[in-house]
């Protein structure tokens, strides 16, 4: 099989396992540090079990590790990098005209880029 169509079918892989809404807000959150559950849950004001399923769903595909630290899971991004894919395609968002107001790409730039 070429190479680039064995590239091209990961990729599209990546790209369909982390093609929610939730699990993008978990990629850019886990960004910043490795955190459990209930606080990605609070921070994202999401159901505990939603951030949970989507947390094994990202874990199974090798996105996201699990660490325990007593009785709590914490986790973080196996390659920080692909958080920083997500804030590349917001120029991806604004190209696409009037889709998005400009004051909202600006304000998700402003924190996804936060250090």
């Amino acid at each position: 099989m070429p190479s680039r169509l064995i590239i091209a079918k990961e990729l599209a892989e990546v790209f369909k396992v982390i093609a929610h809404v939730d699990r993008i807000r978990l990629i850019e959150e886990l960004q910043r540090s490795e955190m459990g559950v209930n606080t990605l849950a609070e921070t994202l004001s999401l159901p505990g079990s939603r951030v949970s399923q989507h947390l094994s769903l990202l874990r199974a595909h090798r996105i996201v590790e699990e660490r325990r630290d007593g009785r709590y899971h914490l986790y973080k991004l196996i390659q920080p990098d692909i958080a920083q894919w997500i804030v590349d395609g917001i120029a991806f968002v604004e190209g696409r005209g009037n889709a998005v107001p400009k004051s909202k790409i600006n304000a998700a730039r402003r924190l996804w880029s936060a250090d």
